[in-house]
C-alpha cells in the first residue's frame, strides 16, 4: 500500500482498527489448536478450551473490579449485554431512569418495554457542556424506580458523565445502576467497587482491542437478573428449567471462544501499554484536532470547548454542508474514514440541533498519530476553502 492509498482511520468509536498484530496472532494460534466447544465435553481439548474461558472471566473480573468471576457474563456485544440487563431487571409497574445521551442499545429496549406497558421511563437531559446533572436523577427517582442505566462516555460528543455521584444516589435508595462502558473501557479506568455500580456492560471490539462479536456484563453479587433467553448451558442438562447458577443462567448456547481469546489478548495488550498512557496520547491528539477545527470559522464543533472529562471523540459540521457529503469527501478525496449521521443516538442529535442529518464524528484510537491529525486539518481547510 502506497502513502496515497493509506487510510487515516478515525472511526474508533465504532470499532478500533487496526487490531494489534499480537492479538490477531494469538486468536489464530490458540483457536487453531483448541477451537472446540468449551464446557461441553470431558475430553482434554474441551477442558483446555474451558480453562481459557475461566481464565478470561478472572481477567475481566479483575479488570473491572468485579466481585466474582462467576458474575462475568459473556454476550455478543454491549447491545446484547444491555438487553440482557434491562429486560432481565424490568418488572411490570416499574420505572427506569436513563439519559438523552444514550445509544439505541438502551433507548430501544426501554421504548419496547414502555410500548408493552411493562415500565415507564424518564430521560435526563444534558447541559451546554454535554454533562448530566446528578440532581436531575435524584429528582426523578420514585418508589417504583427499578433501574438506572447510563452511558459512561457519550459516543457522539465524548463527554464522561459524573458516575460516582449518580451511583451514590442510587445506592442510597437501593436502585441498581447499570453502567454502559462501551466508549470508556480501555481508555478510562472503570472499577465497579470504586464507582459503586451494580453492573457494567462492555463490548470487546472498541478500546479493549478485541474482535467484534464479544462483550458482556459484570454483575455485583447481590444483583439478580432473570434470564430472557433459554437453552443449553452445559450444566443441569436433565432439567427443562434454565439453571439458576451464574454465569450459565444468562449464557444460553455455545459461547464465542474465538472472541474470548481475542478479548483476553486485547486486555493484556492495553494493560501492557498502559490505559493511562493510551488515554493521554489520544487526548493530546484530540486537543490538537479540536484546536485546529476551532480556527476554521465555518466548522461548528459540538460540546468541545473544554476537553476535561472527555474521551477522544469530536463531532462537527461545516456550515451549509450535509454531514454525509462531508464524510464522503473526506473518504473519497482524502482517504480519511470518519462516521457521519446520527451515530445510533437520535435524541443526542435532536438536542444538539443536528437532526435529521447528524454530524461527522472523528474518533481517535491508539494507532493514530500527529501526522494523521495534521492531514485531517489540511483536508478540512481545503474543503472549507471551496465553500
Amino acid at each position: 500500500m502506497t502513502d496515497e492509498d493509506r487510510i487515516i482511520y478515525l472511526d474508533n468509536a465504532a470499532t478500533t482498527f487496526p487490531k494489534p498484530p499480537e492479538v490477531l496472532a494469538e486468536m489464530h494460534e490458540v483457536y487453531a489448536k483448541l477451537g472446540v466447544s468449551p464446557g461441553r465435553g470431558t475430553y482434554d481439548l474441551a477442558s483446555q478450551a474451558d480453562e481459557i474461558v475461566s481464565r478470561t472471566r478472572n481477567q475481566i473480573c479483575q479488570f473491572f473490579g468485579g466481585d466474582s468471576p462467576d458474575r462475568v457474563i459473556f454476550a455478543n456485544n454491549a447491545t446484547d449485554a444491555l438487553n440482557t440487563a434491562i429486560l432481565g431487571l424490568a418488572k411490570p409497574g416499574g420505572h427506569v431512569i436513563s439519559s438523552r445521551l444514550e445509544h439505541n442499545s438502551v433507548l430501544r429496549p426501554l421504548y419496547y418495554l414502555r410500548q408493552e406497558g411493562i415500565v415507564t421511563y424518564d430521560l435526563v437531559p444534558f447541559d451546554e457542556q454535554g454533562f448530566t446533572d446528578p440532581q436531575d436523577f435524584r429528582n426523578l427517582m420514585r418508589p417504583e424506580t427499578q433501574l438506572v442505566v447510563l452511558t459512561h462516555a457519550s459516543n457522539v460528543i465524548g463527554t464522561v458523565q459524573p458516575i460516582a455521584e449518580i451511583a451514590a444516589l442510587c445506592n442510597e435508595r437501593g436502585i441498581p445502576f447499570i453502567l454502559d462502558v462501551t466508549q470508556s473501557a480501555g481508555v478510562v479506568p472503570v472499577n465497579m467497587k470504586e464507582l459503586e455500580v451494580a453492573a457494567v456492560a462492555f463490548t470487546g471490539h472498541k478500546a479493549l482491542m478485541g474482535p467484534t462479536g464479544i462483550g458482556g456484563l459484570v454483575l455485583r453479587k447481590d444483583l439478580e437478573i432473570q434470564p430472557t433467553r433459554f437453552g443449553g448451558t452445559g450444566v443441569d442438562s436433565s432439567s427443562l428449567l434454565q439453571t439458576d447458577d451464574y454465569p450459565f443462567r444468562l449464557e444460553a448456547g455455545t459461547i464465542n471462544l474465538l472472541g474470548i481469546i481475542g478479548l483476553s489478548a486485547g486486555i493484556r495488550y492495553i494493560t501492557r501499554r498502559g490505559i493511562e498512557n493510551i488515554y493521554r496520547e489520544e487526548m493530546m491528539l484530540c486537543r490538537r484536532l479540536r484546536d485546529g477545527f476551532a480556527e476554521m470559522d465555518q466548522v461548528h464543533l459540538y460540546r468541545a470547548n473544554d476537553l476535561n472529562n472527555h474521551v477522544a471523540v469530536l463531532m462537527c459540521n461545516i456550515a451549509g454542508m450535509d454531514a454525509r457529503d462531508l464524510g464522503d469527501i473526506l473518504d473519497g478525496d482524502f482517504h480519511i474514514a470518519t462516521r457521519s449521521g446520527l451515530h445510533c443516538a437520535p435524541l443526542t442529535h435532536l438536542d444538539l440541533g443536528t437532526s435529521p442529518a447528524g454530524g461527522v464524528r472523528f474518533s481517535l484510537g491508539p494507532f493514530n498519530t500527529l501526522p494523521d491529525v495534521d492531514a485531517v486539518l489540511r483536508a478540512m481547510r481545503e474543503i472549507v476553502a471551496t465553500r
